[in-house]
């Protein structure tokens, strides 16, 4: 039996007799292994925030990528493998830039989800590679309607009010569900964002420790700049004094 099963896994896309993907599986470990990630719509559009994974003092905090602007209208947080990341980012950048000069109108965040996914899923089916080891969150406004999306590494979208990838994401959204409001102001939704991955562990972070994103219509994406998020961080009581940048 064992043999049987170590078969499986080296078999990146063959079930095993009781419907599993081994391969699929541990690429979601991957992401939980990931620092977590964070997206909350609101009624005025989307909120992207993510902890950062600073390994010593000595490293730039600002590239640790864990937001990425992909239109001026969508934006992604990432949570898992930051190298199988940047390549999903890179596909979706260049299919809403396809998308745009074929339709002449920006892509819907439904639509790049969806080929997103798709190409995810492609990566379950095929010899000689292996799943993508993370997990996106897709936010962004179509026609004036903010909309947040999660791709998994079996390819599945879903949409969401508030959602949560990485680290403890299964406690961070216990959080949202508990906490969320529906058609609140996007100044709720950072404050959310941030409580929620603090939620966890009751941290306190630096305000490098954490990086955030806004999609709006009217100034589509946007990065909250450090002083921003530490005027945030102090109001929820989450500014870490020391302000060291954390390890997490």
């Amino acid at each position: 039996m064992q043999g049987d099963q170590q078969a499986y896994d080296r078999g990146t896309s063959i079930f095993s007799p009781d419907g599993r993907l081994y391969q699929v599986e541990y690429a979601r470990e991957a992401v939980e292994r990931g620092s977590a990630s964070v997206g909350v719509r609101t009624s005025e559009g989307v909120v992207l925030a993510a902890r950062r994974r600073v390994r010593s003092p000595l490293m730039d905090p600002e590239s640790v990528e864990k937001l990425h602007q992909v239109d001026d209208h969508l934006g992604v947080a990432s949570a898992g493998n930051a190298a199988d990341a940047r390549q999903l980012v890179e596909f979706a950048r260049q299919t809403a830039q396809r998308d745009q000069l074929t339709y002449d109108e920006p892509m819907g965040v439904e639509p790049l989800t969806k080929e997103v996914a798709d190409h995810v899923q492609d990566y379950t089916q095929s010899g000689g590679a292996r799943p993508f080891g993370t997990a996106l969150l897709v936010g962004g406004v179509t026609d004036g309607t903010p909309a947040l999306y999660e791709t998994d590494p079996s390819g599945t979208p879903s949409a969401w009010d508030a959602a949560a990838v990485g680290r403890e994401s299964a406690t961070i959204r216990e959080f949202l569900e508990a906490e969320y409001v529906t058609d609140a102001e996007l100044d709720s939704g950072v404050d959310l964002a941030l409580a929620a991955l603090a939620a966890p562990d009751e941290a306190t972070f630096a305000e490098a420790d954490v990086t955030v994103a806004t999609v709006t219509e009217d100034a589509g994406y946007r990065a909250l700049a450090a002083d921003e998020r530490q005027n945030a961080l102090d109001a929820l009581g989450l500014l870490d004094e020391g302000g060291e940048p954390q390890a997490s």
